[in-house]
């Protein structure tokens, strides 16, 4: 009998369970043939485990209820199978039912919600054992800080009596830097000293990055010495620390003590020159990456997206668009929302929409993406329909939603969803509230905005730079630039978003001279100067008739600052020339630029034409704006009184006969009327 059984282990050893199904079929058919299968329970167990292993639980259940001997081994096959399949219930009836539990009964359930992230059953569970392992505490713990809840995974590890395994102390270790919590951290360094733990490359890793972030970047460093050898993980936390203090040159000072980096350090350096706004330098450090014959992953494919996205560099967009193709990292989710943002910031969003419909799998990260992309091009149609049907909706789904309707003259749509998230209690953060007070601003709402301040107040985030910013373009917005100039002044300014809100208050409130001294102490005091703050300039320039600083500054954007004109550059600069009479400078600037003049732009030069008496130049312009958009009725009445004024009243009679016949209606002017409990629109 030993012999036989020693010969059916042999048989059951050799099914491989990726594709022996039909043989364990065949197997549990000669087994129960032989009356082995009921006389001996190991054989039992070593049939259930290969039918678990194939997936087939139906099988395996079917084979368990026939087994008149079943011992802790079966019932842990069983319940360990069912939890692999997806199906929890089952496992835990049977975990219920079983007679007798052992710990790795009860691990493998707890290891099995864990990983479900159903944490609060994890838990009950973890808390009804009779006596508690180190494997489980591990598991609890692990799961809490892989499930984003580190205060949790910091709680459990500080009721363990001993200190745990090397990757248990790195996971809390891990939780501790995503709560800040470093003095804890630092505790736990100190009982890794005094027990003489080596620090290998996971737990090493995880001290740097967490004083890397914590600041400490001295005691990162001594850590780092301290290994006995050095892996690239390690140098990698080493120099996102530096990267995060802005000490690149320390960064790159670790980055070069690797001979042969790995893709992992690599992507730190050109990550780091990304987060300091060295756009150039990141590039340059893919370049050499290339050179020496690593191959970039997803990360530095969707890094580098970020860099050409910054700098505003189509043509870069678009050599790195071919080489993501080429290496096959374009279907990536990561990658394909890097890119979608690129295209979208760098003038191409006819690109990224095209990329998007050729796309098979989306997440949620990267319809975001698509709102922005949709809400930059106008098809804010289509960027509502995008968050409507999206299966889960983030805080930045909504904030990206909001801020496209602002963007598109959407304001009361823009407020309706944020009465929405209100009402469903969403929580909130200072991307929310900027988007409504910009919704506030485009209806002139100052109680309203007021009113929303007072909720960053409640918040607590009333000091927050974007709150501040937002603050700056709300007042100057509702015309009150001495309030927003107040704020300015107090508020703390690490980077050009501040300066941009005050900059273009100054611009669109005609303080031409102020807006062109702020320009001037940005430039002196090394602030980043971005397209937004060119476009601010330059609408400076145009509202107050400032032709020559106007041209001068559009060359320098691009020859000084490499940043290549938008058409909200372009327009500003056509408006300007219309403006002062510089009339065929305005019509060259449109026949030469990289973009089509839409209706807006062709009405800049007709209201210049009508200015400046050049009536044959109005004609053309007026009929191509008909032509561009035929419902405009500001390019009917323009066009009927350039006839009239040259005579030409058979022509002028019949513009004003093709708008009635077409009911074609003059717009009315209107303005915004703030009730005390509704914002309402009135014609004049």
């Amino acid at each position: 009998m030993d012999i036989d059984l020693e010969y059916y282990f042999g048989l059951l050893r050799s099914c491989k369970s990726y594709n022996s199904i039909l043989q364990a079929k065949q197997m549990h058919l000669l087994l129960l043939k032989r009356g082995i299968l009921t006389s001996t329970v190991t054989v039992g167990n070593r049939l259930l485990r290969l039918y678990s292993s194939c997936g087939s639980m139906a099988d395996a259940r079917r084979l368990f209820e026939e087994m008149p001997h079943r011992n802790c081994f079966s019932w842990n096959t069983m319940i360990d199978g069912y939890m692999k399949s997806g199906s929890e219930e089952n496992s835990l009836e049977l975990f219920h039912l079983m007679p007798r539990r052992n710990d790795f009964s009860w691990n493998v359930v707890i290891s099995g919600l864990v990983k479900k992230g159903d944490l609060k059953v994890a838990l009950n569970l973890f808390n009804s054992m009779p006596s508690k392992n180190r494997v489980s505490w591990n598991l609890m713990i692990h799961g809490y800080a892989r499930n984003g809840f580190p205060a949790e995974a910091v709680r459990l590890f500080k009721e363990i009596k001993s200190l745990g395994d090397k990757f248990v102390l790195a996971t809390v270790i891990g939780a501790c830097t995503d709560l800040g919590a470093i003095e804890y951290g630092k505790q736990i360094h100190a009982r890794i000293l005094i027990d003489g733990m080596e620090l290998d490359s996971v737990l090493g890793t995880s001290l740097i990055n967490m004083y890397g972030k914590g600041g400490d970047l001295e005691t990162a460093n001594r850590v780092l010495n301290s290994m006995k050898k050095l892996d690239d993980f390690s140098l990698s936390a080493l120099i996102s620390g530096y990267a995060n203090c802005a000490r690149m040159s320390d960064a790159r000072r670790i980055f070069y003590r690797e001979i042969n980096p790995c893709v992992v350090v690599w992507n730190s350096i050109i990550s780091g020159h990304v987060l300091n706004n060295e756009e150039v330098e990141a590039i340059a450090f893919f370049n050499k990456m290339r050179e020496k014959g690593v191959q970039g992953d997803y990360s530095t494919i969707a890094t580098v997206f970020s860099a050409c996205r910054s700098l505003g560099r189509s043509e870069l967009v678009k050599q790195m668009h071919c080489h993501a193709g080429k290496v096959g990292v374009i279907h990536d989710l990561v990658v394909a929302s890097a890119l979608l943002d690129a295209c979208s910031k760098c003038g191409r969003p006819e690109d990224a929409c095209k990329l998007f419909a050729e796309l098979q799998a989306y997440d949620t990260i990267l319809l975001n993406s698509m709102i922005t992309v949709y809400s930059s091009c106008g098809r804010i149609e289509d960027a509502k329909q995008i968050f409507k049907t999206m299966p889960r909706k983030s805080l930045i789904s909504w904030n990206s939603i909001m801020v496209g309707l602002c963007q598109n003259g959407c304001p009361i749509e823009a407020l309706d969803l944020f009465h929405k998230m209100n009402k469903l209690d969403l929580r909130m953060d200072r991307f929310s509230l900027a988007s409504v007070f910009s919704a506030c601003a485009s209806i002139s709402s100052l109680e309203l905005g007021e009113q929303i301040f007072t909720r960053a107040i409640v918040i607590g985030i009333e000091s927050d730079q974007i709150i501040s910013s937002s603050l700056v373009d709300f007042y100057c917005k509702c015309g009150l630039v001495e309030y927003g100039q107040k704020i300015f002044n107090e508020m703390a300014k690490s980077d050009e978003i501040s300066w941009n809100s005050m900059l273009m208050g100054y611009a669109t409130n005609g303080h031409g001279p102020k807006a062109l001294a702020l320009f001037d102490e940005m430039r002196n005091i090394g602030v980043r100067l971005t397209d937004i703050t060119f476009t601010a300039i330059l609408s400076a320039c145009d509202h107050c008739g400032l032709v020559e600083e106007g041209r001068k500054w559009f060359k320098s954007m691009e020859w000084d600052y490499h940043i290549n004109p938008g058409i909200e550059h372009y327009s500003c600069m056509v408006d300007l020339f219309s403006r002062a009479g510089c009339l065929g400078e305005a019509m060259n600037l449109i026949d030469n630029m990289p973009y089509k003049a839409d209706a807006n732009m062709w009405s800049s030069v007709l209201r210049g034409c009508v200015q400046h008496g050049d009536k044959t130049l109005g004609k053309n312009v007026a009929e191509k704006i008909i032509e561009l958009d035929p419902g405009n009725s500001s390019a009917y009445v323009q066009l009927s009184s350039i006839f009239a004024t040259t005579g030409e009243w058979e022509r002028s009679a019949l513009v004003r006969m093709i708008m009635e016949e077409e009911e074609i209606q003059k717009n009315p002017g209107c303005s915004w009327a703030d009730g005390s409990t509704t914002t309402s629109v009135v014609a004049n």
